[in-house]
């Protein structure tokens, strides 16, 4: 199993992946709310938008942007089961475990606090 900096050196490889940056109106909204709450919508996100085991719109449910979380999501594969399976193992059709949801969140809280630097 990889580690979070394994994947982050990994997703950095990838010309799609590594072309997304948090913006400075980005960054200011993450320096205003705080990592924890940030933290806070990364969760709840990951539970309401990947954890079901089936998603009706799944590859789409995640926005491009109007959230750093969902600008993180895309650049850490963590936006759609489909590319949680391709780069992550994570299985289509059961519910992600609550290890499985941590491992997620910490994988883009890293990616944003590495944004943060």
């Amino acid at each position: 199993m990889q580690t979070r900096q394994e994947a982050l050196d990994k997703l950095k490889k990838s010309k799609f992946r590594s072309s997304f940056h948090l913006n400075e109106e980005e960054k200011a909204y993450v320096r205003e709310k705080g990592m924890d709450v940030i933290e806070k919508h990364a969760r709840d996100f990951i539970r309401m938008r990947l954890a079901p085991a089936y998603i009706q719109n799944d590859g789409k449910q995640t926005p491009l942007k109007g959230h750093p979380v969902f600008k993180a999501m895309h650049a850490t594969a963590c936006c759609c089961r489909g590319c949680l399976n391709k780069w992550y193992k994570v299985q289509k059709g059961v519910w992600m475990t609550p290890e499985q949801q941590d491992k997620t969140v910490n994988l883009i809280m890293a990616w944003i606090e590495e944004e943060m630097k």
